[in-house]
């Protein structure tokens, strides 16, 4: 099982054991290279930890620690967690400022804890045996490796998977595991039943904070500053991702007025002009004088399908994972941490579908339900599909969301196939196996738990939940973990969402203009050109390649054998999408990409052999 992931962590690789309990771990090497090593223990050897991740305010708890009698052996940030867990218990988890995903053991209390970071940077599984055995890991393979994990899908998971393009937490693709949900912990005695999972922390999203554009701005300033410095600690090579876009150039911007030498900066570009951003990177390379390394991707760079497969464990259908992996590899050729700027789009409110939902929010708000249902649902069914139309003429998606409530509404939004998409492609057994189960459910579970009724902190909140959690996060800890690259993430920082989630939505979104207060406070440090341009996003040409270089394998793998022999599709619709999308009647890629990496999970993770040793997995990663 600790052989699986090596490549989280390359440098070393040690097990403890005892009557009962074995812990393993990974070391990608950061802080206290020296004297860091894991598992680590407590004084007297009586708690020992594995941890994945960094507390950033480490150095802040060890001087109260030692006030309390506790001796430091290192000077690592992990073994913080060993005397906090000691002197506060499960509470602990509440002290820590970070991302961390750590199993702790303590003999005199026969206890194991397992916890999550707030916001689900690092990831956690685990399963609850047959035999009463628990394992757990950072990824799925290493609870694959351990051999009594049953293989079998659940279909509430697969449901989930073809409306979001992930399996949201806490569920995961096989019945028998789960993923600890992020702000999470889970105290387990020996002898007792199995507990569930305790969340310790929830965004409260107040919108109260009586402070004005012009103080928020100076206080933004000053957070993302604190959380950047925090992030900066390592004693290794430390540089960031530059895409070019405001999060991550605000980011640069800010390490670079914090180092005393020049940043160190990475970009992916494309060789199709349509995706490619490098210019806009440069701007900021040259602005702050940065280290700059470019890597151009050719546009068909697509034969990383089975790579990602493995890489991920579970079906993720996420396509702009192919330029992440890439851009992880570039960066680990010159540095072992990288700063991005993900999680600004959720905090700050930058996704385009933020505006379009507060349009479709007012125009709903407009009409009473009982009239408005009908009426734009009849819309809805019959206006026509026109992806080849200018945006403005293809109403049909806004026809059919005015129909529903604001949480139906968003679903539907960011559904990759929605709910009569859906219906069309998974066979009557499927349906019948699903009991009338719907990935929407999802949704209206965190949407009574967000304890607000203000349209954009209600969609931001889902988003927090489950978009960042299952996809972005997802993405960036496989695809920077299978470079052995750790990526850290200044705009999830809790105290600073906390912070944003005290100002009023019309600081997130002004009219048009989304990211209001962050591209306000970076105006001194970014130009015009940075802030205030079109987002672009980070994606590949997939319509393109489904319609020429991938044609063949995209209809060999939706219309071939193994996903016939599940059962669970229905086969003249998967020969509908791929014809109207290679006919160009339709652009059907995200369904298509979907469909395509749900086949290559099949393959790659169901029907292959348990990965037993790092020479099998290297092996496979690289086939």
């Amino acid at each position: 099982m600790n052989d699986s992931q090596r490549h989280r962590g390359p440098d070393e690789g040690s097990l403890h054991l005892e009557p009962g309990i074995g812990l393993g771990h990974r070391r990608l090497a950061i802080i206290d290279i020296a004297t860091g090593q894991q598992p680590l223990f407590n004084e007297d050897g009586s708690v020992v930890v594995v941890f994945n991740g960094e507390i950033y305010n480490y150095l802040q708890l060890i001087p109260e620690l030692e006030a309390l009698g506790h001796r430091f052996r290192t000077k690592s940030d992990t073994e913080v967690i060993v005397h906090a867990w000691e002197s506060w218990g499960a509470d602990c988890v509440k002290r820590f400022r970070g991302m961390f995903a750590f199993a702790l053991w303590d003999r005199g209390r026969q206890t194991l804890f397992l916890a999550r970071d707030r916001l689900g940077v690092k990831p956690m599984h685990y399963a609850l045996l047959d035999n009463g055995q628990l394992l757990f890991g950072s990824e799925l393979k290493s609870l694959l490796a351990h051999g009594g994990l049953r293989r079998e899908i659940d279909p509430l998971a697969v449901e989930e998977y073809f409306a979001l393009g992930y399996v949201a937490e806490p569920r995961t693709i096989f019945k028998q595991a789960l993923k600890l949900a992020p702000a999470h912990s889970l105290v387990w005695r020996r002898g007792d039943a199995m507990p569930s999972p305790v969340a310790y922390w929830d965004l409260r999203l107040s919108l109260d904070n009586p402070i004005s554009v012009e103080e928020a701005c100076v206080e933004l300033t000053e957070r993302l500053r604190e959380s950047v410095r925090l992030r900066m600690t390592a004693e290794v090579p430390l540089g960031a991702f530059l895409s070019g876009g405001v999060d991550s150039s605000a980011v640069v911007a800010t390490m670079a007025e914090l180092s005393d030498g020049p940043v160190n900066t990475c970009s992916i570009g494309f060789d199709d002009p349509a995706f490619n951003e490098t210019e806009f990177a440069r701007i900021v390379a040259d602005r702050y004088q940065t280290q700059h390394f470019v890597e151009t991707v050719r546009s068909d760079d697509f034969d990383l399908i089975d790579t990602l497969a493995r890489l991920y464990d579970e079906p993720y259908a996420d396509s702009s994972a192919i330029p992440t992996y890439r851009v992880c590899q570039l960066a680990r050729q010159r540095v072992t941490v990288a700063l991005s700027g993900d999680g600004g789009d959720e905090s700050f409110g930058g996704y385009r579908r933020y505006r379009m939902h507060l349009m479709e929010e007012r125009m709903r708000s407009a009409l009473p339900a009982g009239l408005r249902r009908p009426l734009f649902g009849l819309l809805g069914r019959v206006y026509p599909k026109a992806d080849w139309a200018p945006r403005v003429l293809r109403a049909k998606t806004t026809f059919e969301g005015m129909a529903r409530s604001a949480v139906e509404g968003y679903f539907h939004t960011v559904s990759i196939l929605r709910d009569p998409m859906r219906a069309e492609l998974f066979s009557p057994a499927f349906r019948a196996a699903l009991g009338g189960y719907q990935a929407r459910q999802v949704f209206d579970g965190h949407a009574l738990r967000s304890n607000t009724d203000d349209p954009l902190a209600l969609i931001q909140y889902l988003d927090l939940k489950t978009y960042l959690v299952g996809d972005i996060n997802t993405k960036v800890d496989r695809a920077s973990m299978a470079h052995s690259l750790e990526v850290r993430e200044p705009l999830m920082d809790h105290e600073l969402v906390d912070w944003l989630a005290t100002l009023p939505s019309s600081m997130k979104v002004r009219g048009q203009e989304g990211k209001f207060l962050l591209k306000k406070a970076m105006e001194p440090k970014l130009s015009a050109d940075i802030l205030y341009r079109p987002k672009m996003g980070f994606a590949v040409p997939l319509a393109r390649w489904f319609r020429g270089p991938l044609k063949q394998r995209v209809r060999q793998a939706v219309l071939g054998p193994r996903l016939a022999s599940t059962g669970w599709f229905n086969r003249n619709y998967l020969q509908h999408l791929v014809d109207a999308h290679q006919s160009g009647a339709r652009d059907y890629s995200a369904p298509l990409w979907t469909l395509l990496m749900f086949e290559a999970f099949l393959r790659c993770v169901v029907d292959a052999e348990v990965v037993t040793s790092q020479a099998t997995l290297t092996e496979a990663l690289a086939a």
